[in-house]
């Protein structure tokens, strides 16, 4: 079996300008990324998706590949991740897994990765596998504001339910997504059964759109290096 892994980086970030170059613990960001990408021995090839000269250079100085430069039409703030994959895909040689890697996941480990791959393999009818972590309370209790700033709750019909009664729900974690090149490029949906989850533990997560982000995952990270989780 081959494997590619595609790290999408378009150089245009809008609430944290240029965050796949900023330095991340004294390291870019981008370069955590290819670089547990390459360590895991998983690919026969990593594959940066950017639109950015600066980025390409950056890319391929911690050792990723960077055959194309995206177009802009495939860079902008509307462009979802699927799109990027099977540009990159229809320009690459044929490989049997794609795996999704983002660019900011500084918390991204190479043993999550293969646990993905290895789901896939071991369930050869179903199409991807990626990255979940469970919420921290249930989602059925979940409170909104309402058009006057009160507190309402969002599933009224929960409000009273014990929250050890409620089903467990997660989310997107946000760091790898594995998937046959198949079900990339023929456009199958990626939150269905056909996906399998590799489910992280919630602090070894952190979504990174906003500067807080950023802060909390640097907190999260020096712990976690601290402690040996991380390297």
């Amino acid at each position: 079996m081959s494997n590619v892994a595609i790290i999408p980086a378009r150089g245009g970030s809008k609430r944290i300008p240029r965050k796949n170059l900023k330095p991340f613990d004294g390291v870019p960001m981008i370069a955590r990324s290819i670089r547990t990408a390459l360590d895991s021995g998983l690919f026969d090839q990593v594959v940066v998706s950017t639109d950015d000269e600066e980025i390409a250079e950056l890319a391929q100085a911690h050792g990723a590949q960077v055959p194309f430069l995206r177009p802009a039409e495939l860079a902008d703030d509307f462009t979802g991740t699927a799109a990027v994959i099977v540009h990159a895909l229809q320009r690459l040689p044929h490989f049997d897994y794609a795996c999704c890697v983002y660019a900011t996941a500084p918390l991204l480990q190479a043993r999550f990765l293969r646990q993905g791959l290895e789901l896939l393999e071991q369930h050869p009818d179903k199409s991807f596998a990626f990255s979940v972590t469970d919420f921290g309370f249930p989602v059925q209790r979940a409170l909104t504001l309402d058009g006057e700033g009160a507190v309402t709750a969002l599933y009224p019909e929960f409000r009273n339910t014990r929250s050890q009664d409620l089903p467990v729900a997660f989310q997107d974690a946000g760091q790898f997504y594995w998937g046959h090149s198949e079900a990339w490029l023929s456009g199958e949906i990626l939150y269905s059964p056909a996906s399998l989850p590799v489910i992280l533990p919630r602090h070894l997560v952190q979504d990174i759109d906003t500067a807080e982000d950023w802060k909390r995952a640097e907190y999260l990270y020096a712990a976690l290096k601290a402690g040996g989780e991380l390297q």
